[in-house]
C-alpha cells in the first residue's frame, strides 16, 4: 500500500511559478510510475506529466511541455512538479498518482494510488 500526500499548491499570478511535491510512504517506489493529473471544475481529470521511478524517464502532456517539469528524489521518496509560466487555464486541483508499471500511462483509471489533491489557482 502506498500513501501519497501532495503539497505546494496556492494562488499565483499568470506568468508565475509553483512547485508541487508529492511525498510517498508505505514502500519504496522502484517499479512504479508516478504521475501528476489535474482536474478543473466541470472537466475530466487529465494527465499532466509522469516519471518512471527507476530510470527517471518522463513524459508530459503537450499543453505543459516546455513549462512544467516532473522530477523525483529517490532518497526522499518524493516526486515534484515544477510549474513555470503559469496560465489561468492551468487552474485546477492537481493530484499525484502512482501505479506499478514499466510505462507511463495517461489514463487516470490505470492508477491505483492517489493523493488528496492540492489546489492551484492562476489569476490573470
Amino acid at each position: 500500500q502506498v500513501q501519497l500526500v501532495e503539497s505546494g499548491g496556492g494562488l499565483v499570478q499568470a506568468g508565475g511559478s509553483l512547485r508541487l511535491s508529492c511525498a510517498a510512504s508505505g514502500r519504496t517506489l522502484d517499479g512504479y510510475v508516478m504521475s501528476w493529473f489535474r482536474q478543473a471544475p466541470g472537466k475530466e481529470r487529465e494527465f499532466v506529466a509522469g516519471i518512471e521511478w527507476t530510470e527517471a524517464s518522463t513524459y508530459s502532456a503537450d499543453s505543459v511541455k516546455g513549462r512544467f517539469t516532473i522530477s523525483r528524489d529517490t532518497a526522499k521518496n518524493t516526486v515534484y512538479l515544477q510549474m513555470n509560466s503559469l496560465k489561468p487555464e492551468d487552474t485546477a486541483v492537481y493530484y499525484c498518482a502512482g501505479e506499478v508499471s514499466l510505462y507511463i500511462r495517461t489514463r487516470a483509471n490505470s492508477y491505483d494510488y492517489w493523493g488528496q489533491g492540492t489546489q492551484v489557482t492562476v489569476s490573470s
